[in-house]
Parts: structure tokens; sequence; C-alpha cells
């Protein structure tokens, strides 16, 4: 217990420590005009030479590569204030594509690198958004080394949910991407994806509402099934099987 609460505790410093890293890095685009990006537009392609970095200003944006077979495989998703193309040096490694209507700012590489090279500030927050995108893609391999479908999906709705800061029950949670962008994430398929989701609002813990809308009805129960969690705190919350 004494474990979790220092890790609840450091999360929080991190978390803290992660806006203003964010906002001072984020000051290097304010004077870049703000573009539009319509829906389904690509900001960047996977193989092209990485000349810019582009902060998102509203919006969500899908990173994803096409692999051997051909099959989209989604790396992560970017939300507002985030910074796309940052630990890259030579070629971007995947596509950005924007989900919902976006605005974007962007920099060119060689600005950007020359104002975190003579700013120690600049600098120690570069540092850390490359630690924490090491950190996102290790926490990545884990979902899907490790985890079954179940917790798969549970994780990526607690991960959402505590991005929209909903802590309360009976929240509604907004989820712009398709059914299929969540399976290309987490290594599903469009139908188990569906199915999951099936049993989970049968025991009462989502319920969706229409195409992009999830009703977190137990959120505790839902970061439980998530497995990032040692015990369960509630006797109705178990897993769901899917067999």
């Amino acid at each position: 217990m004494l474990m979790q609460k220092n890790q609840v505790f450091q999360h929080a410093e991190m978390t803290e420590e992660t806006i203003h890293a964010g906002q001072s890095l984020s000051a290097l685009f304010l004077t870049s005009a703000t573009e539009l990006v319509p829906a389904g537009r690509a900001v960047c392609w996977e193989g092209d030479e990485a000349k810019h970095l582009f902060q998102l200003v509203e919006g969500v944006i899908r990173l994803y590569r096409i692999v051997g077979d051909g099959r989209r495989v989604i790396t992560a998703f970017q939300f507002a204030g985030d910074l796309i193309g940052a630990s890259l040096q030579g070629d971007f490694l995947f596509t950005a594509e924007a989900v919902t209507e976006c605005k974007i700012r962007r920099v060119s590489r060689k600005s950007f690198d020359d104002e975190v090279a003579r700013s120690d500030a600049l600098h120690t927050a570069y540092i850390f958004l490359l630690c924490r995108e090491t950190a996102a893609a290790q926490e990545q391999m884990v979902l899907l080394s490790k985890k079954n479908a179940e917790e798969r999906l549970c994780s990526f709705i607690a991960k959402l949910a505590s991005r929209r800061n909903l802590q309360a029950r009976q929240s509604v949670l907004r989820v712009p991407m398709s059914r299929q962008d969540i399976a290309d994430h987490l290594g599903l398929t469009i139908e188990t994806v569906s199915r999951t989701l099936t049993k989970l609002a049968s025991r009462n813990v989502v319920i969706p509402e229409g195409r992009h809308d999830l009703r977190i009805v137990n959120l505790a129960c839902l970061t439980q099934l998530s497995g990032d969690a040692d015990d369960f705190l509630e006797e109705s919350c178990h897993r769901v099987s899917l067999h």
C-alpha cells in the first residue's frame, strides 16, 4: 500500500513537471501561424524528411505505420498541446493523420534545435519530453505483449478518461476515434473491441452511447479491469471473459 501511495505521489509530480515542460516548449510555436487540417488529412507522411515539428493546438491526431503485410498499426494518439516529431532527427517514422478537424502550428527542425541548444530550461524540458515519449512507448509494449483484450481496452478507456480529467461516476467520455482506430491501436480486431464493450456494458462498467460517447458508470472498476492495479476494490468488479 505504501508503495502504491508513493507511486501515486510520483505520478502527480511527473504530471506537474510534464505541464511545465510542455508549456515551455510550446512557447517556441507561438509565433507560427495556425494551420487548419481537415479530418482524414495527413500532417506528415512516413518516410518524409523531418524538416518540421508540429504542435497540436486543437483536435486529435493518430500516428500510424504500415507494416509488411499492409496492415495499419496506430502507435499513438496525439491531443491538444502535444508535440509531433520532437524525437526525430532524420525521417518521419510514422504518418500523422487528423482524426478530427485539427489546428496545428509548425516550426522548422533547425529553429527548434537552435532554441533548445541555447536555453538550459528548454534543454531540460526537451530531455523530459523525450523521456516521457520513451516511457509511453514502453507502456504500449507492455500493453500489447502482456495484456488480454479486456485489459487493453480498459487501459485505453481509463487513460483517455484520465486525460479528459474525468473522475466522477456517470461521466460521459467523448471518444473521437473510430472502433477501427481503437482496434488498430490495441492490436485487436474491430469485432473484439465491439464484443468487449458489450461485455463491459453488461457488467455496468462502461456503456456506449452512440458512435463516439462512452458513459463511465464505474471508473474504479474500469481501472481495476485494466490490469494496472493489484487488488479489486469492489466485489462486483471482476474480469469479463471473452470465451
